[in-house]
């Protein structure tokens, strides 16, 4: 334990530069003694690892000091074989880095550890992009992750539904959900997303920017994410569904999955009465249409009317 601890200190040195007693001790779930005494047998092994004191204090190592030790267990290098997929990569414009860290990764294992991480890239595959869907064209993605890098800002012309509009923003990070690429990115004093695929013209300035300091991408979209839904489904529906339409409400999507299993138990009929939020009537009511005969729209009384409207539309069309 003690040793894996001790190759984990000096690896996060070099990766981060200066770290105090406090940081580490944080890091790893030990007291600042136990650091302190981490540092010592690291010095007495021969690592030239040195620490200020006071304010603005820490340990580091001495300029220039590499060790090529990475210490991975089974599990870390079968994690790693997972970093850097093929795909993702490749639209980035990093393919063919990641093949050559890949490769660097592989002839720095032992043949165990090579054996084990060609098994892993030959058994398991990363295929993000839905049934019947094709990727997307993204011309500029590349680009787009490299000013990302390198805190450029940049000037683009992008078609939202509101219409198309000239943006000048700086990119904070990119993020890959089921298939489709989004810049976050802060533009008119507001960090906000951007779908890759609907930008239409881009140029990359070679002014720079400061990134905010309290800005952290995950955590970020996660908030985005949760208050996007909030706002786009705010309408309390009330439904019926047979055991076939709970089936295809369930695998219709995840407010339909939430309302069946919350829903009530089955009448004799075998219907069941739940509860789902909808964006409104009119697209509620297409997602219904959707599940037949199956399902019954009890209210609100503007949805169930919508429904019924586009039936009879429907009928009218097909009559």
């Amino acid at each position: 334990m003690r040793a894996s601890r001790l190759l984990s200190i000096l690896i996060l040195l070099q990766l981060r530069g200066r770290l105090t007693a406090s940081d580490l001790a944080i890091e790893f779930e030990v007291s600042e003694r136990t650091i302190y005494r981490d540092i010592d047998a690291l010095s007495a092994a021969g690592v030239p690892i040195y620490g200020d004191r006071g304010p603005g204090g820490g340990f580091q190592l001495l300029d220039g000091y590499r060790t090529r030790l990475t210490g991975l267990s089974t599990g870390e290098a079968e994690a790693a074989m997972m970093i850097g997929l093929p795909g993702p990569a490749a639209e980035l414009g990093l393919g063919t880095e990641a093949s050559a860290a890949r490769n660097k990764l592989m002839s720095a294992l032992p043949d165990a550890g090579a054996a084990l991480a060609d098994r892993m890239a030959a058994r398991f595959h990363l295929d993000p992009i839905d049934w019947y869907r094709g990727s997307e064209a993204l011309p500029y993605l590349p680009t787009i992750a490299r000013a990302v890098l390198d805190q450029r800002t940049l000037r683009m012309r992008y078609e939202s539904w509101q219409g198309v509009r000239d943006w000048n923003v700086e990119p904070l990070g990119l993020v890959l959900k089921a298939g489709i690429w989004y810049l976050a990115a802060r533009g008119a004093e507001k960090v906000r997303v951007f779908r890759v695929s609907q930008i239409q013209a881009l140029t990359v300035s070679d002014a720079g920017f400061e990134r905010p300091v309290d800005f952290h991408l995950a955590t970020w979209w996660r908030t985005e994410q949760a208050r996007f839904e909030a706002d786009l489904f705010t309408t309390q529906a009330i439904v019926r569904a047979s055991a076939e339409g709970c089936k295809r409400l369930a695998a219709q999507s995840p407010r339909g999955a939430t309302a069946v299993s919350a829903a009530a138990p089955a009448d004799p009929d075998g219907w069941r009465r739940m509860t789902m939020m909808i964006e409104d009537a009119d697209h509620g009511a297409r997602e219904m249409l959707a599940l037949g005969a199956e399902i019954e729209v009890v209210g609100p009384d503007s949805f169930r009317r919508r429904v019924a409207a586009l039936a009879r539309e429907i009928l009218a069309r097909h009559g």
